[in-house]
């Protein structure tokens, strides 16, 4: 039988995986006064998450040199953090945005960026005062209070997470992001049905992406519906993405026995 630490371990190494793809939703707009979100360059138009591995590598190759020219270009920066992130780099990202951190000590959206490459790379209590850093009580961020409630839900502070997330979405109703983030809540806590339900409102509403729609996959799944997890998670992508969304399904379904296991801990315990 597992233990209570054990259990714990496993329902969040499961669920924060799912989860940072959705942080990375969360955080995508915090610069959108400056820059087209998911934009790479003006030369380069399109949206990172749909790029292919071939392209990201090409962005991340001409922004690399283009951040060698002049490291303090707060645009190129921020461009070029995002792609080395997307494309597993996350040590590189961090080291991209804290640099940036530096350079724009008080701007809002590298200190949001520089959240969300802090989180990427586990350093969870820096993250979340960087995000709280680049808010303004006066003026909140939906964005911003969405990403706050993310990494709250990673150091499992569940009610204070899900009070940001009803506060984003006061702001910004029917946000995609944030219902996905609220759905990834109640996974963390091993809520199946209510992160489904949560999921499905994200799924559905304006703008959500292949990420919200992935994340939707990976709960449908974990609770043995396999065929309609891998539909979900082809859906709207070109080939070799929808690919690469079913391995990455398959990857976290693998550990379903794990899932399993707790569930049945869990009965044990009540």
């Amino acid at each position: 039988m597992f233990t209570e630490q054990r259990t714990n371990a496993t329902t969040n190494r499961l669920a924060a995986t799912a989860l940072a793809l959705v942080m990375a939703v969360s955080l995508a707009g915090c610069a959108r006064d400056r820059m087209t979100t998911g934009s790479i360059s003006r030369s380069t138009p399109g949206n990172v998450a749909s790029m292919s591995a071939p392209q990201l590598n090409q962005a991340a190759d001409s922004l690399g040199k283009a951040y060698a020219r002049n490291s303090k270009d707060k645009d190129t920066a921020l461009r070029y953090a995002s792609v080395l992130q997307m494309n597993g780099r996350v040590d590189q990202s961090l080291a991209v945005m804290r640099k940036a951190a530096i350079d724009h000590p008080k701007d809002r959206g590298v200190l949001a960026a520089y959240g969300k490459a802090l989180a990427a790379a586990g350093e969870l209590k820096p993250a979340l005062e960087a995000i709280r850093r680049a808010q303004t009580p006066e003026y909140p961020d939906w964005r911003l209070l969405s990403a706050e409630g993310a990494i709250l839900d990673q150091l499992g502070d569940k009610d204070s997470a899900r009070a940001l997330y009803r506060k984003a979405l006061d702001l910004q109703p029917n946000e995609s992001s944030i219902l996905s983030n609220l759905g990834m809540s109640y996974l963390l806590e091993g809520d199946l049905k209510s992160a489904e339900a949560y999921m499905r409102q994200a799924a559905q509403a304006p703008g959500a992406d292949s990420r919200v729609r992935q994340n939707l996959a990976l709960v449908v799944g974990l609770q043995g519906r396999f065929e309609e997890a891998e539909r979900l998670a082809r859906q709207e992508l070109s080939p070799d993405k929808a690919e690469a969304n079913v391995a990455y399904l398959r990857s976290m379904l693998a550990q379903q026995n794990a899932w399993s296991q707790i569930s049945e801990d869990k009965k044990k315990r009540n």
